[in-house]
């Protein structure tokens, strides 16, 4: 489905620094298991030299989120604080031989993250650093502060792409208006003194068939494998239209959080990866 590079399939596959460190000195947050897509990021750092000296992450995402966390890592152990804030997404990607400009926000992410943790090593409120400000998106939790920061540093021009950076505006598309703004005032005018020209998000148009194809496939290749990795399973029962229903099996049976990966797994991954206004319900066995 996607076009990963084989860097972005190693580090999925085998991704570095996984886990916690339990006597971490700083620990940034971003995400939220709502939007699809969460990342804590770990930091071990010596006092005296103000260096990373280990760095470890756990996130809840696709393919591309996991390799981005698994590079970020990379990149920044060994790094004084100073040098790891020059991080930026795009060295997340071009480590990673590059991303789906679908999936540019897993890296955002990463850099959001390290931001996040070292403003609470420094002391410094969330509101003092890059990951705080004016909550734009509310469905995907996108600050003011995040959009801007996105089009300053990949010179963004269109609500599209800062979709494809950020998540905002990919789901009810209410906050637009104010993403078409905050790309304007970044922008400025053009030499004509006009604001340059914005295009809306472009909405995917198939046939049923080819929806269907596209759901099937996200199934196998993006939300199974998560499944399977703590022993369940999904079975696709129908579609109609915009509406999936879905069984859950193995382990997900069972589990008391089956709604909640069926909204925030399920349904997530399929607005993200085929139409955004799929809804998913679960049916019994």
């Amino acid at each position: 489905m996607w076009d990963y590079t084989a860097k972005v399939r190693e580090h999925f596959l085998n991704p570095r620094n996984v886990g916690a460190i339990e006597d971490a000195d700083a620990v940034g947050e971003v995400g939220s298991l709502a939007c699809g897509d969460a990342l804590k990021l770990y930091l071990k750092i010596d006092r005296e030299s103000d260096r990373i000296t280990d760095a470890k992450f756990q996130t809840f995402g696709c393919a591309s989120a996991i390799a981005s966390s698994s590079a970020l890592t990379e990149l920044i152990i060994g790094k004084t604080l100073d040098e790891a804030l020059k991080v930026t997404n795009k060295d997340i990607a071009e480590y990673l031989g590059g991303l789906p400009k679908e999936k540019m926000h897993c890296s955002v992410m990463g850099e959001e993250a390290l931001a996040a943790a070292i403003n609470q090593y420094r002391g410094k409120s969330v509101g003092d650093g890059q990951h705080g400000g004016k909550i734009i998106c509310r469905c995907f939790g996108v600050t003011e502060e995040t959009i801007r920061r996105a089009i300053r540093e990949n010179r963004l021009a269109t609500v599209e792409e800062v979709t494809h950076y950020t998540k905002a505006g990919g789901a009810c598309g209410m906050c637009i208006p104010e993403i078409r703004r905050i790309l304007e005032e970044e922008n400025g005018a053009g030499t004509d003194g006009k604001l340059v020209e914005l295009k809306p998000v472009s909405k995917k148009k198939m046939t049923n068939i080819q929806r269907m194809q596209l759901i099937m496939k996200t199934i196998d290749e993006e939300i199974r494998p998560r499944l399977e990795q703590d022993g369940g399973d999904i079975e696709l029962v129908d579609v109609d239209g915009l509406s999936v229903r879905v069984a859950l099996r193995g382990r997900c049976t069972s589990c008391p959080s089956s709604q909640v990966t069926v909204k925030n797994l399920v349904e997530q991954t399929l607005r993200d990866h085929v139409d955004q206004d799929i809804v998913v319900e679960e049916v019994g066995a």
